[in-house]
């Protein structure tokens, strides 16, 4: 009796394999959907189809993911009386040839796979994948980081263009990409060494063909904001709001805030207790004093508190002339103006208001000698 003859499943090659296990880690390591992938394999293979047919109109690609095999077919239209062999066949034909009742209309998929195809498709395909996988990261590197537009990243120094300078920009990597901190956007006197992590704000994410660029500053107003949105809970859960914010980077910042629960102090919440919260943001900042001040629908109110930590006499106000006039004690000009004008200067633009500040005997009439408690008036202009 003679042996019966063993069968077995036929195995997919193991290069299909390896195809398939190929897409599973670009998928996973890229972020590029597999389906992405499949398709541009056909339309590569359709690309490669130039070479060995006179037109791809009417070509078609199938490919099965599985076993990673594909399969050439021309398509034709059935007719009664062909004029271009390339594209149509009579009904007779299609019926005879196929055994099916083919009707005028019809669309005939004929397998039309070359001999050696797979080879030549390949090789001509390879370039076409690698270039979509590029195309494809870069497309999905850009959408991860424009949803980070407007808002606060974690950076790793990297290095320092030519530091011997004095001045240098710094490259600092965000994860898979790298961007450079510019001269123009660094606090002055703001030091920091290989490997140190910072914050940054993103002021800019642009598409190019190198992938995306994207613009960070560390003296941008919105980087305090952010900062205390992710500092303090009231913030995120909307029952404190930052109003305003004015900011001479490396120095001072003024913030308005205010809240929307009568039992939550606005002020207190932003500082925190002991001051955990804002000395928290002034270590990230290196020091930058920070001024939190209550915001008022009042004018009047907003300017007094924005003139923190100075006390104020009187204010009146210009809504239309958007001016105002600030009375403080005498001893308290110079604290009111502040240093070179800052304090002024920033109620300025925090309030949106020009500020002219007197001291009690300058608006008395006194003359004074000394210098330093001269009022003036600073507009948010001349910030």
């Amino acid at each position: 009796m003679a042996a019966r003859k063993k069968t077995t499943a036929k195995a997919a090659p193991a290069e299909n394999n390896e195809l398939i296990l190929a897409l599973d880690a670009i998928e996973k390591e890229k972020n590029i959907s597999k389906e992405v992938m499949l398709e541009t394999i056909e339309a590569s293979l359709l690309t490669a189809c130039k070479d060995e047919f006179k037109q791809v109109e009417n070509i078609k690609i199938s490919f099965d993911p599985i076993t990673s095999s594909f399969k050439v077919f021309e398509e034709k239209t059935v007719v009664d009386e062909v004029e271009d062999a390339n594209l149509q066949i009579t009904k007779e034909q299609a019926r005879f040839r196929f055994n099916a009742p083919y009707e005028v209309g019809d669309v005939v998929s004929i397998e039309v796979t070359p001999k050696d195809f797979g080879r030549k498709a390949a090789q001509k395909a390879k370039q076409v994948i690698v270039q979509k996988i590029r195309e494809e990261e870069r497309k999905a590197l850009f959408s991860s980081y424009s949803m980070k537009e407007k808002d606060i990243v974690t950076g790793v120094i990297q290095c320092f263009q030519d530091p011997d300078r004095g001045n240098y920009n710094i490259i600092v990597s965000l994860g898979k990409i790298e961007t450079i901190l510019p001269v123009t956007e660094q606090i002055k006197g703001e030091e920091f060494y290989k490997n140190e992590r910072v914050k940054l704000y993103v002021t800019k994410v642009e598409d190019t063909s190198k992938g995306p660029r994207v613009s960070v500053s560390r003296t941008h107003p919105d980087l305090v904001k952010r900062l205390f949105e992710e500092e303090v809970t009231e913030i995120a859960d909307g029952i404190v709001e930052i109003k305003g914010i004015s900011r001479e980077a490396g120095q001072r910042t003024k913030i308005s805030v205010y809240s929307n629960d009568p039992n939550v102090d606005p002020v207190g919440a932003c500082v925190g207790v002991n001051g955990t919260r804002v000395n928290a943001i002034v270590d990230e900042l290196h020091g930058e004093k920070i001024d939190i001040i209550v915001w008022s629908e009042d004018p009047a109110i907003l300017i007094e508190n924005s003139l923190s930590p100075a006390k104020v006499v009187s204010v009146t106000v210009d809504p239309d002339e958007k001016k105002a006039r600030v009375i403080v004690p005498d001893y308290q000009l110079s604290l009111a103006i502040g240093r070179e004008g800052q304090n002024a200067r920033l109620a300025a633009k925090l309030t949106g208001y020009k500020i002219d500040i007197k001291s009690e005997s300058q608006e008395a009439g006194i003359d004074y000698t000394d210098e330093e408690v001269q009022g003036e008036a600073v507009s948010e202009e001349e910030v």
